[in-house]
Parts: C-alpha cells; structure tokens; sequence
C-alpha cells in the first residue's frame, strides 16, 4: 500500500478520499502533529500548494493537498477561499450564509463547490494541480444527514437534492472533491508513478 500524506487536519477528508480511492494501493494519512499552514494566498490552487508545502516539510513523503470552498453567485463569488472562516462553526456558516440570501430570489441563488487539488513527489515537485467544481443554488433551510460543511444547503443541479441527502457514493462521484480526485486518479494510472 502506497502511503500518500493528504495536508488537512479534517479526519472527514481522509475518509472521504480514502473510500473514494478504496482498491487503488494508495492509502492517504493525516499529516504529524504541527501541521498548521498559514493559508493566505488569493486562490483554491495557491493555497492547496501552501498546504501541501507544509506537509512535505514535515514528511518528506510524496503529499496531497485540496483548497475547497463555496462560491455564490450572489455574493460575488464569495465566502470562495474564506468558507471555513466565515464564521467559528459549521452552523454558524449555514444560519450566516442564510442570513445574506435571505430575500434572494431563486434564479439568484446559483452557487458552486469548488475543490483545488495539488500532488508533490517526495522532493516536493508539483506532479499534479487540477479542480473539480460542483454546480447548485443554496436552498432555503439546511437538509439531509451526510457530508458536512455546507452540505445540507447545497442543492446540487438537476437533482432538487441537498448535497447532505445523496447517499455517500452518489456524492463522492458528483462532489468537486470527488470530480478533482478522479482527475487525480486519472493522473496516477497514466502516469505510472505509483501503480
């Protein structure tokens, strides 16, 4: 099994990848304990650099790192690279970002997941920089039991489904997470450098 550090401190996104790569021979695991970048660049791709950097110095293993956020159309793009940081909990992102649509009519509401991914090598060369974006509007009240984030607002297109009511393999087909990694996925085999 081929170890690969995946640069997050979100046990939820080393369990997402891992079923997602389940019965490729790769095995991603949480970076040690002082793991903290400073993400502070002004895209998805930039900062998922700045964390896989990060990892690397502490590894010197071959690293994975993605840049995720929410991009509404109505609020010009944004939260974009500050969706974790739009407020202090996960509730208290959803009620906000609720708050700022909350007279917005629904051919306004467009929005899209957006989910930046870098690979290094074991000497730190970038081997791979893709993303994977999801497309949906924010619905009116949070849905659903799977996922996380803002998931249970996310009503992913043509479906009329909250991203947290998909079932868990639907989702990581369709999410921008799982759409990056299949680029990823699809860099690997051709590639040959760990199969």
């Amino acid at each position: 099994m081929y170890k690969i550090v995946l640069a997050t401190s979100n046990p939820h996104k080393v369990e997402e990848i891992n079923a997602i790569t389940q019965g490729l021979g790769v095995e991603f695991v949480m970076p040690p304990e002082g793991f903290d970048p400073v993400e502070d660049a002004d895209t998805f791709e930039e900062n998922a650099l700045i964390k896989a950097q990060d990892a690397h110095k502490l590894t010197n293993m071959p690293t994975l790192a993605d840049d995720s956020g929410l991009c509404v159309d109505f609020l010009n793009g944004g939260p974009g690279i500050y969706s974790a940081r739009y407020a202090n909990t996960s509730k208290g992102r959803i009620e906000k970002l609720l708050n700022e649509l909350k007279n917005v009519p629904e051919e306004n509401r467009g929005a899209k997941f957006v989910c930046a991914m870098a690979l290094l090598d074991e000497n730190g060369e970038i081997l791979f920089s893709d993303r994977g974006e999801c497309f949906g509007k924010i619905g009116y009240e949070p849905k659903g039991q799977n996922g996380f984030g803002y998931d249970p607002v996310f009503i992913v297109k043509d479906t009329g489904l909250a991203m947290a009511e998909l079932p868990e393999e639907e989702k990581n087909r369709i999410s921008h997470r799982g759409l990056a990694l299949q680029k990823l996925i699809k860099y690997l085999q051709t590639s040959n450098k760990y199969f």
